[in-house]
């Protein structure tokens, strides 16, 4: 929705003020960072990744100039919170240590990639989730699709995601179809429709997640919503752990 340079508080401005005119509105409830500035490790760079080369004091001052733009635009009662997508740890612990030190608004919001598939946020990101209050908005809960089942054995129906993106961003490995059979199985085992079981995971976590869901149907949507409705048995979270541990980080 714009061009593809680094986010800097004017740049946030203007963003704010396209995206009311786009949704007429006058506010936004939350209004997140899409990426930060410097490299990272999502959508499958972890296996290669190094922490870049970083200019602390220009990455602080950018950092600075953002959250006092979102603090203007709050003020302006253009946005009520600010927050993040694709951060990292390092980068969201500085972002809340800059609004601490200089009394601006702290990042409320982190929406980074979550599913059984996809538990990076387990470790280092949860303590901090936890100890920060700052909630998970888990995006991709059913892996982008693969957690249907829609494309076990391999398969890529007809206008699917997989139809216009083969390998679904890095997603598609020698292990996945194995831990998406394994998942499969949990859910038939105990009677659960593999949609709402994945989703419903990601609402039993330690630190606090909201699943953004999608749907190309109406069918889906309401099998989706209807996982609000799902709580998992002790025996199905154990089932899970186990997969989990045959099969850690399918991608």
């Amino acid at each position: 929705l714009r061009p593809g340079e680094a986010t800097t508080g004017a740049v946030l401005r203007t963003a704010v003020e396209a995206s009311l005119r786009r949704l007429q509105t006058d506010y936004i409830d939350l209004y997140q960072l899409h990426w930060p500035n410097r490299a990272h490790y999502h959508f499958r760079q972890m296996w290669r990744y190094e922490p870049p080369k970083l200019d602390r004091a220009a990455e602080t001052a950018t950092m600075t100039d953002i959250l006092s733009t979102a603090q203007a635009l709050v003020t302006e009662g253009k946005i009520r919170a600010i927050g993040l997508s694709n951060e990292t740890v390092w980068g969201a612990a500085r972002w809340l240590h800059l609004a601490d030190t200089l009394g601006l608004p702290r990042m409320a919001t982190v929406q980074n990639e979550y599913s059984l598939l996809c538990r990076q946020f387990d470790t280092d990101w949860a303590e901090l989730s936890v100890f920060e209050d700052m909630p998970l908005l888990a995006f991709s809960p059913l892996a982008t699709g693969l957690l249907s089942g829609k494309y076990a054995g391999d398969v890529i129906p007809e206008g699917s995601r997989r139809s216009l993106n083969r390998d679904l961003s890095g997603r598609i490995t020698a292990q996945v179809f194995p831990a998406v059979a394994a998942y499969l199985g949990v859910a038939a085992r105990h009677g659960l429709d593999p949609c709402q079981m994945a989703i419903a995971f990601t609402r039993t976590r330690p630190f606090t997640t909201i699943p953004i869901i999608g749907a190309t149907t109406l069918a889906q949507l309401g099998t989706n919503i209807g996982a609000a409705e799902v709580t998992l048995s002790q025996e199905v979270m154990d089932d899970i752990a186990e997969t989990h541990r045959a099969y850690p980080a399918p991608y």
